[in-house]
């Protein structure tokens, strides 16, 4: 079973992460985690937390001499910021701290009511600092050990963004190591340089006017094998699972996975995709990709494409109404220091969590305690696949 938790707060000592379930053998450093640390950090509209944290990873368990051993890996990932709140997010009870100013006033959209009504709290500081998408830096660490592990069976993912605000990308692709560099230099992971400049402006008046911008984007896994996942239970379904998975990130309200919403308002014989057999290199294929690489609740063997929608950001520099906790009069939401648009960075967290549950799907499939046990049950059935 592969498994993973993070602990921490955002303003807190740290993060951290236990993710078990990697087989022994697989070579990793904290390098191969830090270099999509700092993609997740990247990104035009991010806030000024991010020039204050610089994530690096540190290994604590998990790996001796630059390979993993089967057991636990831990990681850990320091919160620089945590030296001007050692105080406020104290863990030792501190006499007289009751003289800070508890926040009180919930932000919409937020986590903030729900959790202070769920948790009996008083301070909502005791809600945001876990709902704070800064917890996604331990999942991006989880993920991109995920990706080692997919990269040695020569599983590739990758992510652009195709919509911030109003502007869209219509630009039509498929990943290559020229295009993707592209998208990975654009500061708004955008492929289409010309909507890459109206998104930056998008994003200028938005933070101009002291608000947000939330937008899509696109993960493709390439290279999956057919038979990921299954119909046979609603909880084992492939798709259903990835939902779930980018759904959990914060501030993601939708979900698509290839044709998406589009599929309802088209007639049935344009939106499936028929199938073909190659005599030649003998193998099925598909002309079209509706599908997004899912039937049934499986991989079909196609590119896996999926999309998500990700909302405005909650936190505004200049706060909507709210009603205060404890007062119950009517004042302005809380302002924290946070983002005008991150959507870019959303797109790297995506394709660690999506990453996760590939890395999932296939340890299910394949079993195996070691990489070279299980290198060798996955070539097995790439050549079962290809003999059908």
């Amino acid at each position: 079973m592969l498994r993973f938790l993070t602990a921490g707060e955002s303003h807190g000592k740290a993060l951290a992460t236990i993710l078990e379930g990697i087989p022994s053998g697989l070579r990793l450093s904290s390098e191969d985690i830090d270099k999509d640390l700092r993609r997740r950090q990247k990104g035009y509209g991010r806030g000024k937390r991010m020039d204050i944290e610089k994530d690096r990873v540190e290994i604590l368990s998990g790996i001796r001499f630059g390979k993993t051993l089967g057991s636990p890996i831990a990681l850990l990932i320091k919160n620089l910021d945590w030296i001007n709140w050692t105080e406020i997010m104290s863990i030792k009870e501190i006499p007289g701290i009751n003289e800070v100013s508890p926040l009180t006033s919930p932000r919409p959209g937020h986590a903030d009511l729900s959790g202070v009504i769920k948790y009996n709290f008083k301070d909502i500081r005791n809600v945001l600092e876990r709902a704070s998408a800064r917890e996604t830096a331990a999942r991006v660490a989880a993920g991109s050990v995920c990706r080692r592990l997919l990269e040695e069976l020569r599983i590739y993912l990758c992510s652009r963004v195709i919509q911030i605000g109003y502007v869209k990308d219509e630009t039509s692709w498929s990943p290559t190591p020229q295009n993707y560099e592209i998208v990975e230099k654009s500061p708004v992971r955008c492929l289409n340089k010309k909507i890459e400049e109206k998104m930056i402006s998008l994003i200028d008046e938005a933070k101009k006017k002291k608000d947000t911008l939330g937008g899509v984007f696109e993960i493709i896994i390439k290279e999956v094998p057919p038979g990921l996942g299954s119909y046979t239970q609603w909880d084992l379904k492939l798709d259903a699972r990835l939902a779930k998975a980018i759904m959990s990130i914060q501030a993601i309200k939708g979900v698509e996975v290839g044709m998406g919403v589009s599929m309802a308002q088209e007639f049935g014989s344009y939106v499936q995709d028929e199938i073909f057999y190659e005599e030649k290199e003998k193998h099925f294929y598909r002309k079209k990709n509706n599908a997004g690489g899912i039937e049934g609740g499986m991989s079909n063997g196609e590119p896996i494409i999926l999309r998500a929608a990700m909302k405005p950001i909650s936190t505004l520099a200049k706060p909507l109404n709210s009603v205060d906790i404890i007062t119950k009069k009517r004042t302005e939401a809380v302002k924290e220091r946070a983002d005008v648009c991150a959507v870019p960075s959303a797109a790297i967290i995506g394709e660690a969590v999506v990453a996760f549950e590939i890395a999932r799907a296939i340890k299910e499939k394949f079993g195996a305690d070691t990489l070279e046990e299980l290198k060798r049950n996955y070539q097995s059935y790439l050549d079962y696949v290809k003999d059908i």
